[in-house]
């Protein structure tokens, strides 16, 4: 895993999505399940015995040594692991410029929408306790959402045109960003886009994931549900059905059904003041080609320490991190505790949108191939390839997202007609 202090520099740079590249994941076969020891420490093994070129390996140094040099970055960590043991484990520069402080192996990172995943294996652990089909209605568990309307266009006084949807969202479309929910304005400056903002719908003015749903649920849809993919709140929508569904708060979930489970002992939700001191200091561009800190006020993520969301908030260790995304490459379980039923990580890593282009708004076109499969069976059921699968999951789960790139792993749910699915 690679993480860095310099989320702008990030989003300025393509290359630099090595700042979100779980580099385990990219590799591992997934054929062989692979585990960790009980103390919940990832074994140690050299390059070579994991299948790794120590020479390119050393590219990779060499590599986030000039980021640091040329000041587009203060520090990083990085893990390479395959087969659940580490190949590769490192840190890099200064946690804070200012003062001086390294960079250690046991910081802890602002993950944002790398949160993403998790809230979604949340919510499925709820469905295969059967409390929802991904066919329902999302009105039939947030009432909220029952009187949504599509805006088509503005007439002559500038005024939003509306009208009711073809059909209601469901639960499968929040999964899939198809719902017909914006970011309000990250990626794009439309009339639908300056509503969120008007309504206050940002991170930063929010109080709670019930909050941002009820008021999600005032806002008119892009488009028609499931004719589109745009990238949006949705995954905050999704902890509030963790919340409807379990009847506990989304973060204290998370820790019961995932952290505490898989012995994720430093991932939290913000940036409580007792650990604080192992966060690096945010960083943005400053317009010259390096970075300057952010204003701990300014800091997203101590608003987020008593407001958890969906879409962004956590903050693990590399080593944390490793563990959930081995346990999806694992088939759903790690050391003998499951999370997920292995059908439902297969089915929840496969292409489940029904179309094959989509737009990531103004900022290009997102190109979405199509999952092969293989036909088996009566009904020509796709066969999924398991090992592709589970090694494609990890491969997007933490390669993050640019302006044009795909946060599509781990987001997509269980269709209800592919339960079938052999191996």
């Amino acid at each position: 895993m690679i993480r860095h202090s310099s989320a702008a520099a990030r989003a300025r740079r393509p290359a630099q999505l090595l700042g979100l590249i779980l580099a385990c994941a990219a590799v591992v076969q997934a054929q062989t399940p692979a585990r960790v020891s009980r103390s919940g420490e990832a074994g140690r093994a050299t390059p070579e015995r994991l299948g790794f070129s120590r020479e390119r390996l050393a590219r990779l140094d060499r590599y986030i040594e000039g980021e640091i040099l040329q000041r587009h970055k203060s520090g990083a960590v990085v893990l390479v692991a395959r087969h659940g043991r580490i190949a590769w484990e490192k840190a890099y520069g200064l946690a804070d410029v200012a003062s001086g402080r390294p960079m250690r192996m046991d910081a802890m990172f602002r993950l944002m929408s790398m949160t993403k995943p998790v809230t979604s294996v949340a919510l499925l652990t709820l469905y295969e306790q059967g409390k929802f089909q991904l066919t329902d209605a999302l009105a039939e568990h947030l009432p909220q959402f029952r009187d949504v309307k599509l805006y088509t266009g503005n007439d002559a006084t500038g005024q939003m045109i509306l009208k009711p949807p073809k059909r209601p969202i469901t639960i499968q479309d929040v999964f899939r960003h198809t719902a017909g929910f914006t970011y309000g304005g990250y990626f794009e400056d439309i009339p639908v886009d300056k509503a969120y903002r008007n309504a206050g719908i940002e991170y930063a003015k929010l109080g709670s994931v019930d909050e941002l749903a009820r008021k999600v649920a005032g806002m008119p849809l892009l488009y028609e549900p499931g004719e589109r993919w745009v990238y949006s709140y949705a995954h905050d929508v999704q902890a509030a059905l963790v919340e409807h569904f379990s009847g506990v708060a989304f973060d204290e979930y998370c820790r019961r059904a995932i952290f505490q489970p898989l012995g994720m002992k430093d991932t939290v939700f913000g940036m409580p003041e007792e650990r604080a001191g192992r966060y690096p200091t945010a960083y943005a561009a400053d317009g010259s080609g390096g970075i300057k800190g952010v204003a701990r006020e300014d800091d997203l993520y101590v608003h987020m320490t008593g407001h958890p969301f969906g879409g962004v908030g956590l903050a693990p260790t590399a080593r944390d991190y490793l563990r959930f995304a081995q346990m999806l490459l694992n088939g759903g379980k790690l050391d003998g505790v499951r999370i997920l039923g292995r059908k439902t990580v297969e089915l929840m890593i496969s292409d489940h949108l029904p179309f094959r282009d989509a737009g990531l708004g103004a900022r290009g076109a997102l190109r979405l191939g199509r999952v092969r499969a293989q036909r088996s069976g009566a009904g020509g059921q796709p066969r999924l390839a398991r090992a592709v699968r589970l090694a494609r999951v990890c491969k997007r789960l933490v390669r993050g997202r640019s302006e044009g790139g795909s946060h599509r792993a781990a987001l997509h749910p269980v269709h209800p007609q592919r339960r079938a699915l052999r191996r």
